[in-house]
């Protein structure tokens, strides 16, 4: 803004506040400046206007009959100014607005749960909305800024975004609650590849298709996968009635269907990471993404898996902690 319009934005609140105290020495006295320059000020407006807006006499001032019209226009003028401004310092601090997040996983539990539900804590006017992809439809949306920032696995580097890992996940089976794998705390490659799985044609289906072939091929094995054309949760309940079994990510574990078991695989990580695009200007975005980095530098979010079956023992719960 130039300094001029600075200037008679000045004049016009010095104009309400003689207006409405009746004095130019009150309007001073509220404003915290000297009676002259409120009086030098509104000279110099009507001198602009060519007007005279008070008439001056030893007890105040009375606003003239140009000066009760130029009012009501400058309190409306102003009103919706200072309105702007509380709309633009909400909107800064995150009190309003709109968040579009993609996600990657589940939020039965985990990381990505304990980060919307302290922001929506945090910021109660933001509307936060998920959209569910796999990760090169999410990409391609925060690079079109059809997405403020998306969650998804790996650490790989994208062209034109911001990439930065916040915490990881165990990979998990999930089998029958009576599979006799049950009987074991944790699994192996070797112990599965002999099994039937089942994945969803939907995201993350494809990329467990992809992840059970490369670790099944390393063994010499080509798995055998059924695409069905499902849910998440429609295909945990396939797996409850033996119709194979499937993989999912640590946080999916807090979902309670009845008559499957979560075992983890030994040594199977998946890191997750933030991605959102430089040119993004939304506040409530760089608010939830320092909220994000404070969390996992914390290592404060803790996952206790639902098994059903058998029990998993204490110190398997205690290493499914991805603080740890």
């Amino acid at each position: 803004m130039k300094r001029s319009n600075g200037a008679e934005l000045r004049h016009l609140r010095y104009l309400l506040a003689a207006a409405d105290h009746g004095s130019f020495r009150k309007a001073a006295f509220s404003l915290n400046v000297q009676e002259s320059s409120v009086s030098r000020r509104i000279r110099d407006l009507e001198d602009q206007l060519g007007a005279s807006l008070f008439q001056r006499h030893p007890g105040g001032v009375d606003l003239t009959l140009a000066g009760k019209r130029y009012l009501r226009r400058i309190r409306i003028a102003l009103q919706h100014i200072d309105d702007g401004a509380k709309d633009v310092a909400a909107i800064g601090r995150s009190e309003d607005g709109c968040i579009k997040v993609g996600i990657f996983t589940s939020l039965a539990s985990g990381f990505l749960f304990e980060l919307l539900r302290t922001y929506a804590k945090k910021h109660a006017g933001v509307r936060v909305e998920l959209i569910d992809g796999n990760p090169a439809e999410h990409v391609a949306a925060v690079r079109q800024l059809r997405l403020d920032v998306a969650f998804i696995t790996g650490t790989a580097e994208w062209a034109d975004c911001e990439t930065e890992q916040l915490w990881s996940e165990r990979v998990f089976v999930v089998l029958p609650s009576e599979h006799p794998l049950t009987d074991r705390d944790e699994l192996h490659w070797h112990e599965l590849a002999a099994e039937s799985f089942i994945v969803s044609d939907a995201a993350p289906g494809p990329e467990i298709h992809d992840y059970l072939v490369q670790r099944l091929s390393d063994l010499g094995r080509h798995p055998e996968v059924h695409a069905q054309y499902v849910g998440r949760d429609v295909l945990l309940s396939m797996v409850a009635v033996d119709r194979g079994l499937t993989l999912t990510s640590e946080a999916t574990t807090g979902a309670q269907i009845p008559g499957i078991a979560y075992r983890p695989i030994a040594n199977e990580v998946l890191p997750f990471s933030a991605i959102w695009s430089p040119r993004n200007d939304n506040p409530a975005c760089r608010r939830l993404l320092s909220l994000a980095r404070s969390m996992a530098r914390s290592g404060a979010v803790t996952v206790t898996p639902a098994v059903s079956g058998s029990p998993l023992p204490a110190a398997l719960l205690q290493s499914l902690d991805p603080s740890q």
